[in-house]
Protein backbone atom coordinates (compact mmCIF):
# COMPACT_ATOMS: atom_id res chain seq x y z
CA UNK A 1 0.00 0.00 0.00
CA UNK A 2 1.42 3.44 -0.87
CA UNK A 3 2.59 5.61 2.02
CA UNK A 4 0.42 8.57 0.96
CA UNK A 5 -2.73 6.39 1.03
CA UNK A 6 -1.78 5.03 4.44
CA UNK A 7 -1.25 8.54 5.75
CA UNK A 8 -4.62 9.62 4.41
CA UNK A 9 -6.40 6.67 6.01
CA UNK A 10 -4.61 7.36 9.30
CA UNK A 11 -5.85 10.95 9.23
CA UNK A 12 -9.41 9.77 8.60
CA UNK A 13 -9.19 7.33 11.50
CA UNK A 14 -8.00 10.00 13.89
CA UNK A 15 -10.79 12.29 12.76
CA UNK A 16 -13.32 9.58 13.51
CA UNK A 17 -11.88 9.20 17.00
CA UNK A 18 -12.33 12.89 17.60
CA UNK A 19 -8.65 13.66 17.46
CA UNK A 20 -6.71 15.73 15.12
CA UNK A 21 -3.31 14.84 13.85
CA UNK A 22 -0.73 16.00 16.31
CA UNK A 23 -3.07 15.91 19.37
CA UNK A 24 -1.55 13.04 21.33
CA UNK A 25 -0.05 9.72 20.40
CA UNK A 26 -2.17 7.35 18.30
CA UNK A 27 -3.06 3.82 19.37
CA UNK A 28 -0.40 1.74 17.61
CA UNK A 29 -2.15 -1.57 18.27
CA UNK A 30 -5.31 -0.32 16.70
CA UNK A 31 -3.40 1.04 13.74
CA UNK A 32 -1.69 -2.30 13.26
CA UNK A 33 -4.98 -4.20 13.44
CA UNK A 34 -6.56 -1.82 10.95
CA UNK A 35 -3.61 -2.23 8.59
CA UNK A 36 -3.82 -6.03 8.80
CA UNK A 37 -7.55 -6.00 8.16
CA UNK A 38 -7.20 -3.86 5.11
CA UNK A 39 -4.27 -6.00 3.84
CA UNK A 40 -6.32 -9.18 4.38
CA UNK A 41 -9.12 -7.56 2.47
CA UNK A 42 -6.83 -6.94 -0.46
CA UNK A 43 -5.69 -10.63 -0.50
CA UNK A 44 -9.14 -12.16 0.06
CA UNK A 45 -9.35 -12.03 3.83
CA UNK A 46 -12.56 -10.01 3.97
CA UNK A 47 -14.66 -13.06 4.93
CA UNK A 48 -13.13 -13.21 8.40
CA UNK A 49 -13.43 -9.50 9.03
CA UNK A 50 -16.81 -9.75 10.77
CA UNK A 51 -15.87 -12.64 13.01
CA UNK A 52 -12.64 -10.93 14.01
CA UNK A 53 -14.41 -7.73 14.89
CA UNK A 54 -17.20 -9.52 16.80
CA UNK A 55 -14.93 -11.62 19.02
CA UNK A 56 -13.32 -10.81 22.28
CA UNK A 57 -9.86 -9.48 22.92
CA UNK A 58 -8.15 -12.84 22.68
CA UNK A 59 -9.97 -13.71 19.48
CA UNK A 60 -8.90 -10.41 17.95
CA UNK A 61 -5.32 -11.01 18.85
CA UNK A 62 -5.39 -14.50 17.26
CA UNK A 63 -6.92 -13.08 14.09
CA UNK A 64 -4.23 -10.48 13.90
CA UNK A 65 -1.52 -13.10 14.16
CA UNK A 66 -3.17 -15.22 11.48
CA UNK A 67 -3.49 -12.22 9.17
CA UNK A 68 0.11 -11.28 9.77
CA UNK A 69 1.22 -14.83 8.84
CA UNK A 70 -0.84 -14.77 5.67
CA UNK A 71 0.60 -11.39 4.74
CA UNK A 72 4.13 -12.62 5.28
CA UNK A 73 3.48 -15.69 3.12
CA UNK A 74 2.11 -13.55 0.31
CA UNK A 75 5.09 -11.22 0.47
CA UNK A 76 7.45 -14.20 0.53
CA UNK A 77 5.72 -15.75 -2.49
CA UNK A 78 6.02 -12.50 -4.41
CA UNK A 79 9.69 -12.26 -3.43
CA UNK A 80 10.30 -15.85 -4.59
CA UNK A 81 8.61 -15.13 -7.90
CA UNK A 82 10.70 -12.02 -8.37
CA UNK A 83 13.86 -13.97 -7.44
CA UNK A 84 13.05 -16.71 -9.93
CA UNK A 85 12.25 -14.16 -12.61
CA UNK A 86 15.68 -12.61 -12.15
CA UNK A 87 17.18 -15.76 -13.64
CA UNK A 88 15.80 -15.02 -17.09
CA UNK A 89 18.12 -13.43 -19.65
CA UNK A 90 18.20 -12.86 -23.42
CA UNK A 91 21.15 -13.68 -25.68
CA UNK A 92 21.25 -11.67 -28.90
CA UNK A 93 22.20 -13.06 -32.30
CA UNK A 94 25.97 -13.38 -32.67
CA UNK A 95 26.41 -13.71 -28.90
CA UNK A 96 26.91 -16.67 -26.59
CA UNK A 97 25.76 -17.04 -23.00
CA UNK A 98 27.99 -18.79 -20.48
CA UNK A 99 26.27 -20.06 -17.29
CA UNK A 100 28.18 -20.81 -14.09
CA UNK A 101 27.01 -22.69 -10.99
CA UNK A 102 28.54 -21.36 -7.78
CA UNK A 103 31.29 -19.79 -9.89
CA UNK A 104 32.13 -22.94 -11.89
CA UNK A 105 31.33 -23.29 -15.57
CA UNK A 106 28.07 -25.14 -16.16
CA UNK A 107 26.94 -24.84 -19.78
CA UNK A 108 26.66 -22.58 -22.82
CA UNK A 109 23.34 -21.13 -23.97
CA UNK A 110 22.43 -20.28 -27.57
CA UNK A 111 20.90 -17.06 -28.84
CA UNK A 112 17.36 -16.32 -27.64
CA UNK A 113 15.47 -16.36 -24.31
CA UNK A 114 17.21 -18.41 -21.61
CA UNK A 115 16.79 -19.06 -17.90
CA UNK A 116 19.15 -20.15 -15.15
CA UNK A 117 18.92 -20.35 -11.40
CA UNK A 118 19.14 -16.86 -9.91
CA UNK A 119 21.98 -15.50 -7.83
CA UNK A 120 23.72 -16.79 -5.78
CA UNK A 121 23.16 -20.26 -7.25
CA UNK A 122 23.99 -19.51 -10.86
CA UNK A 123 25.26 -16.59 -12.89
CA UNK A 124 25.73 -15.84 -16.55
CA UNK A 125 28.01 -13.83 -18.82
CA UNK A 126 27.24 -12.86 -22.41
CA UNK A 127 30.15 -12.87 -24.87
CA UNK A 128 29.99 -11.20 -28.29
CA UNK A 129 31.35 -13.76 -30.76
CA UNK A 130 30.67 -11.94 -34.06
CA UNK A 131 32.44 -8.62 -33.48
CA UNK A 132 36.00 -8.09 -34.74
CA UNK A 133 38.30 -6.91 -31.98
CA UNK A 134 41.66 -5.22 -32.45
CA UNK A 135 44.84 -4.59 -30.51
CA UNK A 136 47.49 -1.99 -31.39
CA UNK A 137 51.22 -2.56 -31.01
CA UNK A 138 53.69 0.32 -31.18
CA UNK A 139 51.10 3.09 -31.14
CA UNK A 140 47.78 4.08 -29.62
CA UNK A 141 44.98 5.61 -31.64
CA UNK A 142 47.13 6.95 -34.50
CA UNK A 143 50.60 6.28 -35.87
CA UNK A 144 51.79 9.62 -34.47
CA UNK A 145 51.21 8.43 -30.91
CA UNK A 146 54.09 5.99 -30.75
CA UNK A 147 54.97 3.60 -27.96
CA UNK A 148 58.75 3.32 -28.24
CA UNK A 149 59.00 0.38 -25.85
CA UNK A 150 56.75 -1.66 -28.16
CA UNK A 151 57.77 -0.27 -31.57
CA UNK A 152 61.59 -0.55 -31.52
CA UNK A 153 62.77 -4.01 -32.61
CA UNK A 154 66.14 -5.59 -33.43
CA UNK A 155 66.74 -7.28 -36.80
CA UNK A 156 69.01 -10.19 -37.67
CA UNK A 157 71.77 -7.88 -38.98
CA UNK A 158 71.73 -5.95 -35.66
CA UNK A 159 69.79 -2.92 -36.91
CA UNK A 160 66.82 -1.28 -35.22
CA UNK A 161 63.49 -0.72 -36.95
CA UNK A 162 60.40 1.12 -35.77
CA UNK A 163 57.23 -0.91 -36.43
CA UNK A 164 53.59 -0.07 -35.73
CA UNK A 165 50.96 -2.67 -36.54
CA UNK A 166 47.42 -3.69 -35.61
CA UNK A 167 45.95 -7.15 -35.04
CA UNK A 168 42.30 -7.97 -35.76
CA UNK A 169 40.85 -11.06 -34.14
CA UNK A 170 37.55 -12.78 -33.30
CA UNK A 171 36.49 -15.23 -30.60
CA UNK A 172 35.85 -18.86 -31.48
CA UNK A 173 35.37 -20.25 -27.96
CA UNK A 174 33.65 -18.16 -25.29
CA UNK A 175 34.51 -20.52 -22.42
CA UNK A 176 38.25 -20.46 -23.18
CA UNK A 177 38.14 -16.69 -23.64
CA UNK A 178 36.59 -16.21 -20.18
CA UNK A 179 38.33 -18.83 -18.07
CA UNK A 180 41.59 -20.02 -19.71
CA UNK A 181 43.53 -16.79 -19.09
CA UNK A 182 43.30 -14.20 -16.37
CA UNK A 183 43.68 -11.23 -18.76
CA UNK A 184 42.60 -12.37 -22.22
CA UNK A 185 43.07 -9.04 -24.01
CA UNK A 186 46.44 -8.49 -22.39
CA UNK A 187 47.45 -11.99 -23.46
CA UNK A 188 46.61 -11.22 -27.10
CA UNK A 189 48.68 -8.03 -26.94
CA UNK A 190 51.69 -9.78 -25.40
CA UNK A 191 51.47 -12.62 -27.93
CA UNK A 192 51.34 -10.12 -30.81
CA UNK A 193 54.43 -8.30 -29.58
CA UNK A 194 56.29 -11.58 -29.02
CA UNK A 195 55.43 -12.90 -32.48
CA UNK A 196 56.46 -9.74 -34.35
CA UNK A 197 59.75 -9.55 -32.46
CA UNK A 198 60.58 -13.15 -33.34
CA UNK A 199 59.75 -12.64 -37.04
CA UNK A 200 61.73 -9.38 -37.26
CA UNK A 201 64.63 -10.87 -35.30
CA UNK A 202 65.24 -13.53 -37.94
CA UNK A 203 64.97 -11.10 -40.90
CA UNK A 204 67.34 -8.47 -42.27
CA UNK A 205 66.50 -4.77 -42.13
CA UNK A 206 66.19 -4.27 -45.90
CA UNK A 207 63.85 -7.24 -46.11
CA UNK A 208 61.63 -5.85 -43.34
CA UNK A 209 61.58 -2.32 -44.76
CA UNK A 210 60.95 -3.13 -48.42
CA UNK A 211 60.22 -6.41 -50.12
CA UNK A 212 59.28 -8.45 -47.04
CA UNK A 213 56.38 -6.43 -45.59
CA UNK A 214 53.73 -8.91 -46.69
CA UNK A 215 55.69 -11.91 -45.51
CA UNK A 216 56.38 -10.32 -42.12
CA UNK A 217 52.65 -9.75 -41.59
CA UNK A 218 51.75 -13.29 -42.71
CA UNK A 219 54.40 -14.96 -40.56
CA UNK A 220 53.36 -12.88 -37.55
CA UNK A 221 49.71 -13.90 -37.96
CA UNK A 222 50.60 -17.59 -38.23
CA UNK A 223 52.93 -17.50 -35.24
CA UNK A 224 50.33 -15.64 -33.14
CA UNK A 225 47.71 -18.27 -33.92
CA UNK A 226 50.08 -21.07 -32.90
CA UNK A 227 50.86 -19.42 -29.56
CA UNK A 228 47.24 -18.52 -28.80
CA UNK A 229 46.10 -22.06 -29.57
CA UNK A 230 48.77 -23.33 -27.19
CA UNK A 231 47.33 -21.05 -24.49
CA UNK A 232 43.71 -22.21 -25.18
CA UNK A 233 42.70 -18.58 -25.51
CA UNK A 234 39.70 -19.13 -27.80
CA UNK A 235 40.98 -16.46 -30.22
CA UNK A 236 41.08 -16.58 -34.03
CA UNK A 237 43.51 -14.06 -35.57
CA UNK A 238 41.92 -12.70 -38.77
CA UNK A 239 44.43 -10.10 -39.96
CA UNK A 240 47.73 -8.39 -39.16
CA UNK A 241 48.18 -4.92 -40.70
CA UNK A 242 51.53 -3.11 -40.67
CA UNK A 243 50.77 0.58 -40.16
CA UNK A 244 54.36 1.82 -40.44
CA UNK A 245 57.85 0.34 -40.79
CA UNK A 246 60.80 2.73 -40.74
CA UNK A 247 64.20 3.31 -39.12
CA UNK A 248 64.36 5.17 -35.80
CA UNK A 249 63.88 8.93 -35.97
CA UNK A 250 67.45 9.57 -34.77
CA UNK A 251 68.95 8.04 -37.95
CA UNK A 252 66.15 8.81 -40.38
CA UNK A 253 68.12 11.50 -42.28
CA UNK A 254 71.20 9.31 -42.75
CA UNK A 255 69.01 6.42 -43.78
CA UNK A 256 67.25 8.59 -46.38
CA UNK A 257 70.64 9.56 -47.83
CA UNK A 258 71.62 5.91 -48.07
CA UNK A 259 68.33 5.09 -49.73
CA UNK A 260 68.81 7.88 -52.28
CA UNK A 261 72.32 6.62 -53.02
CA UNK A 262 70.96 3.15 -53.56
CA UNK A 263 68.27 4.52 -55.85
CA UNK A 264 70.89 6.44 -57.87
CA UNK A 265 72.94 3.26 -58.16
CA UNK A 266 69.94 1.33 -59.41
CA UNK A 267 69.09 4.11 -61.86
CA UNK A 268 72.61 4.13 -63.28
CA UNK A 269 72.58 0.36 -63.53
CA UNK A 270 69.29 0.52 -65.39
CA UNK A 271 70.62 3.19 -67.75
CA UNK A 272 73.74 1.12 -68.42
CA UNK A 273 71.63 -1.95 -69.01
CA UNK A 274 69.40 -0.01 -71.40
CA UNK A 275 72.46 1.24 -73.31
CA UNK A 276 73.84 -2.28 -73.43
CA UNK A 277 70.52 -3.58 -74.68
CA UNK A 278 70.65 -0.99 -77.45
CA UNK A 279 74.32 -1.39 -78.47
CA UNK A 280 74.85 -5.12 -78.10
CA UNK A 281 72.19 -6.14 -80.66
CA UNK A 282 73.64 -3.67 -83.16
CA UNK A 283 77.15 -5.00 -82.57
CA UNK A 284 75.93 -8.55 -82.91
CA UNK A 285 74.14 -7.64 -86.13
CA UNK A 286 77.27 -5.98 -87.53
CA UNK A 287 79.38 -8.97 -86.52
CA UNK A 288 76.90 -11.33 -88.14
CA UNK A 289 76.90 -9.22 -91.31
CA UNK A 290 80.70 -9.20 -91.41
CA UNK A 291 80.77 -12.94 -90.92
CA UNK A 292 78.32 -13.40 -93.76
CA UNK A 293 80.30 -11.07 -96.02
CA UNK A 294 83.53 -12.89 -95.15
CA UNK A 295 81.86 -16.21 -95.82
CA UNK A 296 80.61 -14.92 -99.17
CA UNK A 297 84.05 -13.55 -100.04
CA UNK A 298 85.65 -16.84 -99.08
CA UNK A 299 83.18 -18.76 -101.22
CA UNK A 300 83.72 -16.38 -104.14
CA UNK A 301 87.50 -16.59 -103.83
CA UNK A 302 87.44 -20.35 -103.64
CA UNK A 303 85.14 -20.54 -106.64
CA UNK A 304 87.34 -18.14 -108.63
CA UNK A 305 90.46 -20.07 -107.71
CA UNK A 306 88.76 -23.32 -108.60
CA UNK A 307 87.61 -21.86 -111.92
CA UNK A 308 91.05 -20.48 -112.68
CA UNK A 309 92.61 -23.82 -111.85
CA UNK A 310 90.15 -25.62 -114.09
CA UNK A 311 90.73 -23.11 -116.87
CA UNK A 312 94.48 -23.44 -116.46
CA UNK A 313 94.16 -27.21 -116.68
CA UNK A 314 92.12 -26.93 -119.87
CA UNK A 315 94.62 -24.44 -121.35
CA UNK A 316 97.46 -26.73 -120.35
CA UNK A 317 95.87 -29.58 -122.22
CA UNK A 318 95.51 -27.43 -125.34
CA UNK A 319 98.99 -26.00 -124.88
CA UNK A 320 100.47 -29.45 -124.81
CA UNK A 321 98.75 -30.17 -128.13
CA UNK A 322 99.83 -26.92 -129.89
CA UNK A 323 102.22 -24.82 -127.80
CA UNK A 324 102.88 -22.01 -130.34
CA UNK A 325 99.26 -21.42 -131.25
CA UNK A 326 98.15 -21.52 -127.65
CA UNK A 327 100.91 -19.11 -126.61
CA UNK A 328 100.02 -16.60 -129.34
CA UNK A 329 96.35 -16.84 -128.47
CA UNK A 330 97.06 -16.21 -124.84
CA UNK A 331 99.25 -13.25 -125.78
CA UNK A 332 96.55 -11.73 -127.96
CA UNK A 333 93.88 -12.22 -125.30
CA UNK A 334 96.09 -10.57 -122.74
CA UNK A 335 96.89 -7.61 -124.98
CA UNK A 336 93.21 -7.21 -125.80
CA UNK A 337 92.37 -7.10 -122.13
CA UNK A 338 95.14 -4.56 -121.49
CA UNK A 339 94.35 -2.27 -124.43
CA UNK A 340 90.65 -2.24 -123.63
CA UNK A 341 91.41 -0.25 -120.47
CA UNK A 342 94.08 2.14 -121.89
CA UNK A 343 94.19 5.05 -124.31
CA UNK A 344 94.89 4.25 -127.96
CA UNK A 345 97.60 6.04 -129.94
CA UNK A 346 98.01 5.71 -133.70
CA UNK A 347 101.58 6.08 -134.99
CA UNK A 348 102.66 6.34 -138.61
CA UNK A 349 106.14 4.90 -138.77
CA UNK A 350 106.70 6.22 -142.30
CA UNK A 351 106.07 9.81 -141.22
CA UNK A 352 109.32 9.95 -139.29
CA UNK A 353 109.93 10.49 -135.62
CA UNK A 354 107.08 12.94 -135.06
CA UNK A 355 104.40 11.45 -132.83
CA UNK A 356 100.78 12.43 -133.37
CA UNK A 357 98.62 11.79 -130.31
CA UNK A 358 95.01 11.12 -131.21
CA UNK A 359 92.84 10.07 -128.23
CA UNK A 360 90.03 8.38 -130.14
CA UNK A 361 88.31 6.92 -127.09
CA UNK A 362 88.16 10.26 -125.30
CA UNK A 363 86.93 11.99 -128.44
CA UNK A 364 84.17 9.44 -128.86
CA UNK A 365 83.15 9.82 -125.19
CA UNK A 366 83.25 13.61 -125.50
CA UNK A 367 81.01 13.55 -128.58
CA UNK A 368 78.51 11.36 -126.78
CA UNK A 369 78.50 13.67 -123.77
CA UNK A 370 78.03 16.70 -126.01
CA UNK A 371 75.02 15.15 -127.67
CA UNK A 372 73.50 14.35 -124.28
CA UNK A 373 73.95 17.93 -123.06
CA UNK A 374 72.48 19.28 -126.27
CA UNK A 375 69.34 17.29 -125.67
CA UNK A 376 68.99 18.85 -122.21
CA UNK A 377 67.48 22.36 -121.97
CA UNK A 378 69.48 23.48 -118.96
CA UNK A 379 72.68 21.73 -119.94
CA UNK A 380 75.82 23.92 -119.75
CA UNK A 381 77.94 24.51 -122.91
CA UNK A 382 80.46 21.78 -123.75
CA UNK A 383 83.88 22.13 -122.23
CA UNK A 384 86.95 22.74 -124.37
CA UNK A 385 88.84 19.68 -125.51
CA UNK A 386 92.13 19.39 -123.75
CA UNK A 387 94.86 17.60 -125.64
CA UNK A 388 97.09 15.37 -123.62
CA UNK A 389 100.64 16.50 -122.99
CA UNK A 390 103.38 15.43 -125.33
CA UNK A 391 104.89 12.08 -124.56
CA UNK A 392 108.12 11.96 -122.63
CA UNK A 393 111.29 10.25 -123.99
CA UNK A 394 110.67 7.34 -121.67
CA UNK A 395 107.22 6.85 -123.17
CA UNK A 396 108.73 7.04 -126.67
CA UNK A 397 111.24 4.33 -125.82
CA UNK A 398 108.46 2.08 -124.47
CA UNK A 399 106.48 2.59 -127.70
CA UNK A 400 109.57 1.74 -129.79
CA UNK A 401 110.09 -1.48 -127.84
CA UNK A 402 106.44 -2.35 -128.35
CA UNK A 403 106.73 -1.84 -132.12
CA UNK A 404 109.93 -3.90 -132.32
CA UNK A 405 108.34 -6.78 -130.42
CA UNK A 406 105.37 -6.56 -132.78
CA UNK A 407 107.65 -6.77 -135.84
CA UNK A 408 109.43 -9.78 -134.33
CA UNK A 409 106.16 -11.64 -133.93
CA UNK A 410 105.15 -10.76 -137.50
CA UNK A 411 108.53 -12.07 -138.74
CA UNK A 412 107.97 -15.37 -136.95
Amino acid sequence: MPFSSLKKRLGNYLAQEGKKPGEGPPDLDQLWRDFNQRLNGLFGGGKNRGSNSGGGGNGGSGGDMKGAGFTFGAVAAVAVLVWLASGAFIVQEGQTGVVTTFGRFSHVTPAGFNWRWPYPIQGNEIVNMSSVRSVEIGYRGSAKTKMASEALMLTEDENIVDIQFAVQYKLNDAVKWLYSNRDAEGTVQQVAETAIREVVGRSKMDFVLYEGLGKVATDTQQLMQVILDRYDSGVLVTNVTLQGVQPPEQVQAAFDDAVKAGQDRERQKNEGQAYANEVVPKARGAASRLLQEAEAYRAMTVQNATGNADRFKSVLAEYQKAPAVTRDRMYLDTMQQIFSNTSKVMVDSKAGSNLLYLPLDKLIAQVAATEARANSVTAPPPAAVLLPPEPTPEASRRDSRSRESSRDREGR
